[in-house]
């Protein structure tokens, strides 16, 4: 899986149906050598994970990143707090909006840029109620069917 952006390791698509998704947000993140190494093999899980701030700096939590097999004991621990690399201004403007609107800062994908750096590729968020993800869910399959009698029509 790869886009205009580079080399895909890993999708969050239980975001986009658990949230409506605002804005998106291109961030840098603090890696140690192996679990760059475990990235490039594509051993990375962004579900349940989150962005957090910490005096005035952000965080990503729940990222698993499997350990890497050859490293043996100078291994990363794979679930460990993970800084965010942005602008200052940038994080001043996203805590504001998550503290005043109640929005989430969730991840939707994990990727390698064109010059070979890790990217997260955060989503200002609100989540969804019940009867929203029902409604969404509906439309999809109203969809689907749509597309499925267009077909046979043609």
């Amino acid at each position: 899986m790869s886009t205009d952006n580079g080399k895909v390791i890993a999708d969050n698509r239980k975001a986009r149906h658990d949230y409506h998704i605002l804005s998106r947000i291109e961030a840098g993140i603090a890696l140690a050598g192996t679990e760059v190494k475990s990235l490039r093999a594509g051993k990375a899980n962004l579900a349940d994970s989150y962005a957090l701030f910490e005096q005035g700096e952000a965080f990503l939590l729940n990222l698993h990143i499997s350990p890497y097999d050859p490293a043996s004991r100078f291994n990363h621990d794979p679930l460990r707090k993970r800084k965010l690399l942005m602008h200052r201004a940038e994080l001043r403007r996203l805590r504001v909006q998550i503290e005043q609107k109640g929005l989430t800062l969730v991840p939707l994908r994990l990727y390698f840029n064109v010059a070979g750096l890790a990217k997260v590729e955060l989503a200002l968020a609100k989540g969804k109620k019940a009867h929203d993800k029902r409604e969404a869910t509906k439309d999809r399959e109203w969809k689907r069917q749509q597309a499925r009698l267009m077909k046979d029509r043609g």
